[in-house]
């Protein structure tokens, strides 16, 4: 990969170190606590990982073997016995918490719920028995396809708690994308309602999932259990396949003990959308798992027992399963989950729930952050944020200027902002600042979590030196990595662990992201290794020109792609949605191209700018920039859709190129 000039990106290095009161009563306060926790992880990982284990977990039994490593693939604290649908409620009833705030929910057209420790264990416990009543047992699959309701985070603990591996399906699939997964992980049952909200408007899931199941299309799937949400009529086959929760829930008790479940029993499948071709599921087993998603929600987010802790994301994302459900509950947390998202009805809806709840930490994504931007300020400022003592973000790099602007107008500047980097396959953040410690630099996620060792290295598996582009790999197993593809650990070995050669017979872990380290070992993400433009031989990082245009006052959000050219070999095509004041215009055009020139340098130049209403994106909110690179190819459009937020964009864009 190419030196990244991210120094041409920052005008000027801004350092934010954490305030003296903040670090007075952070979980890790103190450079001396932080550089501790790393000499011991650096000293004996195992040990370390064992230490938080025992401390951190109740357990039914002990371990006999810290880590088996047979590379690439890991067993974690071998022979324990646990449950982390335990770990999240039972073991907080003997306490104060039995009475605190576990969830608290907010539906999009304004109804509300709470649920204590208590209730939810009650909620859980009766749902584990509806579903052992369906038949379901230990090492089943059960599929999660729901709005962002309560019910979803207790089907989850519900499974968790008979040891049934529950696959949660983002509630805005198509219904061929949600018959994919139910077949590939062979589900016995699938847990939906009859729709929910989402931008005023009723999505149907039901519908769905009877048309995923139409004419034996799943044959695995023996039950269908419906949450009512919305009302509206859909279609039962009562007597048969599907079930109302509701009605379930009174034919069954709420006594239902914690299932012991070895450490590396299967906790769930979750499904990352590839380009083209088969999902893939992404395993995630028990006790690691548990100890990772716990201890980075209790260091990173510095959790106190008096906290409302917001993640924006939704259940059916990995950040949903670790930072909405897991993480929280496990260390005796209150999290708040909100169904909707911003509209024309309600664009502050964001600003209003932290006003009207007290939200204390506040976890979204990037794209959010340049949507709340272009929105302007007046919303925020608008409505009481004084309640944020911390800001996060998740999901993608964070270009400097919306890192100023969240620190600015939503942290009112004194907030610290968690840069976090991680993906579905490490189960767990593994780049991030520590908010009682680290001195953070706007569009870093400055350094490794404690036990994790990255690095940056070239093709050859060699570290890189400092400000050279390079891969980002991990070095050493850590609790929270996923296990396998499921049912297909070939590619689990070659979409993982064949990139890069061992070193020394050290088996690396390929993130996929390129990435720099800075002299101060402060880590820059700069996206998907293959969102490099080759243009004359020079290799340019999209987040680098991406960034460029967004330092532009007129620029609210930028994606770049290559497009092929027979003189260049890749030519810059820059997509540019505007700030609500600007409009587009050549001379406009013109102006970006110089300052990217400017910012950059010739060579970064975009041979084409095409200025856009809003840009095509998952509904996790990440930019889908294969389909921008089709389009600014003039190719047609395939593979894999079923992740787009809303297809009218690309329409639009397609009509417009």
């Amino acid at each position: 990969m190419s030196q990244p000039t991210i120094e041409s990106i920052l005008h000027e290095q801004r350092l934010f170190a954490p305030a003296a009161s903040f670090a007075q009563t952070a979980q890790i306060g103190s450079p001396e606590a932080y550089q501790q926790l790393c000499d011991r992880a650096q000293a004996n990982p195992q040990q370390f990982w064992a230490d938080l284990a025992e401390q951190e977990l109740e357990w039914f039994a002990p371990w006999q073997q810290v880590l088996d490593w047979q590379p690439p693939f890991a067993k974690w604290f071998v022979g324990g016995k646990l449950n982390i649908s335990y770990n999240c409620l039972d073991r907080h009833l003997t306490t104060w918490r039995r009475n605190k705030a576990a969830l608290i929910w907010e539906g999009e057209p304004g109804d509300s719920r709470t649920l204590t420790y208590a209730q939810l264990h009650r909620e859980v416990c009766q749902f584990a028995n509806a579903l052992k009543h369906l038949g379901v047992q230990k090492g089943d699959r059960v599929a999660i396809y729901m709005p962002m309701i309560p019910e979803a985070a207790i089907a989850m603990l519900a499974c968790a708690r008979i040891g049934a591996a529950h696959t949660v399906i983002f509630g805005g699939f198509s219904a061929e994308a949600v018959k994919d997964r139910l077949l590939d992980a062979q589900v016995k049952v699938v847990v939906t309602a009859d729709g929910g909200w989402r931008k005023d408007a009723i999505v149907p899931l039901k519908a769905q999932v009877d048309q995923a199941l139409e004419q034996g299309g799943v044959p695995s799937v023996e039950n269908v259990l419906v949450v009512q949400r919305t009302g509206q009529q859909v279609a039962m086959q009562l007597g048969g396949r599907d079930h109302w929760w509701h009605e379930l829930q009174r034919l069954v008790s709420a006594d239902c003990p914690a299932e012991p479940m070895d450490s590396e029993d299967m906790l769930f499948i979750l499904y990352t959308s590839g380009t083209t071709g088969k999902p893939k599921g992404v395993v995630h087993t028990t006790g690691g798992y548990n100890l990772y998603s716990h201890i980075t929600t209790k260091w990173i987010f510095d959790l106190q027992d008096t906290d409302i802790y917001w993640c924006t994301a939704d259940v059916g994302w990995i950040t949903g399963h670790s930072y909405i459900v897991y993480g929280p509950l496990s260390n005796g947390a209150t999290t708040l989950m909100y169904e909707g998202a911003p509209r024309p009805s309600n664009p502050g809806c964001t600003w209003e729930i932290i006003e009207k709840y007290g939200v204390n930490i506040f976890y979204t994504a990037p794209t959010a952050i340049r949507a709340f931007l272009k929105m302007g300020e007046d919303l925020p400022k608008a409505r009481d944020l004084s309640s944020l003592r911390l800001l996060g973000t998740v999901g993608e790099p964070i270009n400097p200027e919306a890192w100023m602007w969240y620190h600015r107008v939503i942290g009112g500047e004194r907030c610290p902002i968690v840069d976090t980097w991680w993906q579905t396959e490490t189960g767990g953040i593994m780049i991030t600042p520590l908010p009682g410690v680290t001195t953070t630099k706007p569009g870093s996620a400055t350094r490794p979590f404690p036990g994790i060792f990255a690095d940056v290295v070239d093709l050859d598996g060699n570290s890189v030196p400092d400000n050279d582009g390079g891969y980002l790999v991990v070095k050493h197993p850590w609790p929270g990595m996923m296990r396998t593809v499921y049912g297909d650990p070939e590619r689990f070995r070659k979409s993982y662990w064949e990139h890069i050669p061992p070193q020394d017979g050290q088996y690396v872990y390929f993130a996929g992201d390129g990435a720099r380290r800075d002299e101060d070992g402060y880590f820059w993400i700069m996206g998907r290794v293959d969102d490099v433009i080759n243009v004359a031989g020079h290799r340019l990082g999209t987040m680098e020109i991406e960034s460029a245009l967004v330092s532009h006052p007129a620029v609210a959000e930028a994606a770049v792609v290559g497009r092929p050219d027979e003189v260049k070999g890749e030519e810059v095509v820059a997509f540019v949605t505007l700030e609500g004041s600007h409009a587009s215009s050549e001379d406009l055009r013109a102006e970006l191209k110089q300052h990217v020139v400017t910012e950059i340098g010739t060579i970064a130049r975009p041979g084409e700018i095409r200025f856009a209403d809003s840009l095509p994106k998952t509904r996790s909110g990440k930019i889908m920039r294969r389909l921008l690179r089709t389009l600014a190819s003039g190719e047609t459009i395939s593979g894999d859709t079923s992740t787009l937020e809303d297809r009218s964009v690309l329409d639009k864009l397609r009509s417009e190129g």
